[in-house]
């Protein structure tokens, strides 16, 4: 399984990003399933719009339909860790996708995070394990 943000699935789409190619490289490789918080569908899908164009938010729509993606809910549980990270790191600021990313994680016993967002959580401290890896 892996966890992942957004970051590596627009990079892995957008063929003049830096981290085109190990982001490519990470999801192709990837252990199934390759899970997605349902927190960062939208924000992928408008990143993928906005930069790419339309056809690669339909690409991503349909690899959410075929079950290349999983989506991953968020749990009633999960909203309150997700307003204590969110407060307990303020000053990143955290925000509310990348925290529920790190509470899906802790919820789901995941440690490897894929993630080009390594400024903000590498900082945070989950729950369930020192630090979390992120790749690529």
């Amino acid at each position: 399984m892996l966890l992942t943000d957004a970051g590596p699935l627009v990079a892995a789409a957008a063929t003049r990003e830096a981290d085109h190619a190990a982001c490519r490289a990470l999801l192709r490789d990837a252990s199934r399933p390759i899970v997605v918080p349902q927190t960062v569908i939208a924000e992928v899908a408008y990143l993928l719009s906005s930069r790419i164009g339309p056809h690669a938010e339909v690409a991503f729509a349909r690899s959410l339909r075929d079950g290349e993606l999983m989506v991953e809910p968020v749990h009633e549980r999960d909203w309150q860790r997700i307003a204590n990270l969110v407060e307990t790191y303020v000053g990143l600021p955290l925000g509310l996708v990348d925290a529920s990313v790190v509470a899906i994680a802790e919820r789901l016993g995941q440690t490897r995070i894929a993630s080009l967002d390594h400024r903000h959580l590498s900082v945070v401290r989950p729950r369930h394990c020192e630090r979390l890896e992120l790749v690529p």
